[in-house]
């Protein structure tokens, strides 16, 4: 699948994209793109994943928790509000977080002047919620909390917990760019994973959570929440162009762009679920700014975002 900028009627970029669809019984009912079998790392859409491990293991998160720890948040006051309670109600402070210090990630939290704070804070790292839900299950279990250790108990639980759900190897692990181990996987073993998030009843307090607070999982804003509001469904991307989602009917679609980008990946989705009849019309046509976004310059449109090659 080629997705690529048409600016003033010329092609300005071309950006391949693998997409795929797995039913709630890992069978495959699409797959689309060059080097489907190639893996990547899953970095943050392994944020649902990395959380249902940790509220198995004592994280004992209420569902606007689970979906900020689930969420790459935009720093909003929200945000950082229930990740302070996070910490706080388990005894522990912004201290213990080992992500690094971070601005918001979101341009209006940098402009809201309830943020109150200009210089970097833990706080405000993207996945400062999924880093509280691992202390708390540190807290729980009596582990150290050097819980970014590969060889921690938790960790070493997570990476099975993403094995089992793409039914791929995650492994070798890498480090994600919060600090704690990232894993790997293909589109279709993502594809996998989301359809597992979709349908097992364990992983339901996370899907229903990321549903129903989508602007805690991300911004509010962002291209995956807007997804998420017009197809029942846990949305979650991850950095250098992939993204995962768990519709809610039974079905998992992924999409890795291999530049990189986002929103190519994330057309590619939406194209997916509009010809697999999950997306209506109405739902099609609202989403037009993420399936087929504008391209402007000197301030008004010049081009748009559009697929090259079409599904087969």
């Amino acid at each position: 699948m080629l997705l690529g900028v048409v600016r003033s009627g010329l092609v300005e970029s071309r950006h391949p994209v693998t997409v795929a669809a797995v039913d709630g019984g890992g069978n495959v009912v699409l797959l689309a793109g060059e080097t489907p079998g190639t893996a990547f790392f899953l970095r943050s859409a392994a944020k649902p994943f990395q959380v249902a491990v940790s509220q198995r293991n004592g994280a004992a998160l209420a569902p606007e928790q689970l979906a900020v720890a689930a969420g790459s948040h935009g720093g909003q006051p929200v945000h950082v509000a229930l990740v302070e309670e996070m910490l706080a109600s388990a005894g522990l402070g912004p201290e213990h977080l080992l992500c690094p210090p971070a601005r918001p990630a979101s341009e209006s939290a940098l402009c809201n002047p309830a943020v109150g704070v200009a210089e970097p804070h833990r706080l405000f790292h993207n996945c400062s919620g999924k880093h509280a839900a691992m202390l708390r299950a540190c807290e729980a279990q009596g582990w150290p909390l050097t819980y970014t250790d590969p060889a921690h108990p938790l960790q070493q639980e997570i990476l099975a917990e993403v094995g089992a759900s793409t039914g791929e190897p995650p492994g070798p692990v890498g480090v994600d760019g919060c600090g704690v181990p990232t894993f790997r996987g293909t589109v279709v073993g993502l594809a996998r994973a989301f359809a597992r998030l979709a349908t097992d009843p364990a992983l339901a307090p996370v899907a229903a959570a990321m549903s129903r607070f989508t602007p805690l999982t991300s911004d509010g804003d962002r291209g995956e929440a807007e997804l998420a509001r017009w197809c029942p469904a846990a949305v979650k991307g991850g950095a250098q162009g992939c993204v995962g989602v768990a519709w809610l009917g039974g079905l998992g679609v992924a999409a890795k762009c291999w530049t990189g980008e986002a929103s190519p990946a994330l057309a590619a989705v939406c194209l997916t679920l509009r010809r697999l009849g999950i997306l209506s019309e109405h739902a099609w046509e609202m989403l037009a700014p993420i399936a087929h976004p504008a391209v402007t310059g000197g301030g008004r449109p010049v081009g748009h975002l559009e697929v090259l090659e079409d599904l087969p």
